[in-house]
């Protein structure tokens, strides 16, 4: 029986990056330099959901703190 809630916690890297509209490349980049978590499962790398909202956020965040443009 699936629990109610099917939402996945954790997802592929092909599926973090379809999730933000990236290529496979950028994504295995992104999680290189840190600026989107990732944690080891086993022998398998997974993203955690959060941690897309998290970094799409301080993109949010740091394109609010850039003087606009003239």
């Amino acid at each position: 029986m699936q629990h109610p809630d099917a939402t996945p916690l954790v997802l592929t890297v092909e599926q973090a990056a379809k999730r933000l509209g990236i290529g496979r490349t950028l994504m295995y980049a992104l999680i290189a330099s840190g600026e989107v978590e990732s944690v080891p499962i086993g022998r398998l790398r997974r993203v955690p959901v959060e941690c897309l909202t998290e970094y799409v956020n301080r993109l949010r965040e740091q394109n609010t703190q850039l003087p606009a443009a003239a």
